[in-house]
């Protein structure tokens, strides 16, 4: 095997010491299908051998051989990049612990709501990110992790545009979103782990109290950075849709808890941010970044980078098959 050259699924060529087998076994059937008995073998002798005589073996051979393509392409051949790139990064580990309650469909934001603005917002931060882990706690009247620590940014960004609200009971559990983003850290080994709080409302549910939570984020020295979203007081609100099937806003009272999202941010060592716009947040976030100290999550070293090649076995593969089916269809077609 050239040095250059890598399998991803090496174990899938193990199925390739069926190839000769099933050859085998096509020829076989063949010969055995065209033993038929006749009283006067002679009257046979006088006729020719056609050219579909000839090329009835290449049959088998194509379907193997697509399967040999086949198999090839399930093990993922992988040609190794000249180019290698430094493993010595730095990153943080972040969780974001987003807030889904419907006071998020707020249009103090028009002419999107809060929690919209908040998306488009964190899905630039994550595409803005090269090296650092992220996890995403999603949380109302109580708090779920939407998604474990991770470098697939792509996979994140997929699951961040599909939040709505509405889905989990209504509230703003705020202490417990903070334990549940803890425990996605708790066993991080990176020297920079924090937890991104944004949210548009004061504590009214769960189990923990927001200082509560604060405090067991103090001992395990993860700080806590709190953005407080919205302008607060009486802001535009949903109340349905009218005859057209426009939205009906109505200024509705929202309380906030500016103070809790100071506290909180003091007690771990943190920082407290207010985002009454969009500009607003993505400062918020970027400062955020800013203030916090990169960690080592990868040992120094050199890692090379490989190309997949598995594209054109299995358009052989496809090839092959479609060339057989064809054949067996048409000029070599057996009939019983």
């Amino acid at each position: 095997m050239p040095p250059d050259l890598a399998f991803n699924n090496p174990e899938a060529l193990w199925a390739l010491l069926l190839a000769p087998l099933l050859l085998a076994l096509a020829f076989w059937e063949r010969k055995r299908r065209a033993t038929l008995r006749f009283s006067a073998a002679h009257v046979f002798a006088k006729g020719g051998r056609g050219f579909r005589t000839y090329l009835l073996p290449l049959l088998p051979i194509l379907r193997v051989a697509a399967l040999v393509a086949a198999v090839v392409a399930i093990a993922r051949p992988q040609s190794r990049d000249s180019r290698v790139r430094d493993l010595s990064v730095e990153g943080i580990d972040i969780v974001v612990a987003l807030d889904l309650s419907t006071s998020m469909e707020a249009g103090d934001f028009r002419p999107q709501n809060r929690l919209n603005v908040a998306k488009e917002v964190l899905t630039e931060f994550i595409s803005g990110r090269v090296n650092d882990r992220l996890g995403l706690v999603v949380f109302s009247g109580a708090a779920y992790t939407q998604s474990p620590l991770t470098l697939d940014y792509g996979v994140l960004k997929e699951v961040l545009k599909q939040l709505r609200t509405r889905v989990l009971e209504d509230g703003t559990a705020i202490g417990d979103a903070i334990a549940t983003s803890l425990n996605r850290l708790r066993d991080s080994d990176a020297k920079s782990r924090v937890v991104v709080l944004i949210t548009d409302g004061d504590n009214n549910a769960g189990k923990i109290s927001p200082l509560d939570a604060a405090n067991m984020a103090a001992s395990l020295h993860i700080p806590i950075y709190t953005i407080l979203v919205g302008k607060g007081g009486k802001v535009p609100f949903p109340q349905g849709t009218d005859l057209f099937g426009n939205t009906v806003w109505r200024e509705t009272e929202i309380p906030i808890n500016p103070e809790l999202m100071q506290d909180i941010a003091d007690r771990t060592g943190g920082e407290y941010y207010r985002a009454t716009d969009p500009e607003g947040l993505k400062r918020g976030l970027q400062k955020v970044l800013d203030s916090l100290e990169r960690s080592k999550l990868m040992e120094g070293g050199a890692s090379a980078t490989y190309k997949e090649n598995f594209h054109p076995f299995l358009l052989v593969a496809f090839g092959l098959a479609a060339l057989e089916l064809l054949l067996r269809a048409t000029v070599l077609r057996v009939f019983p």
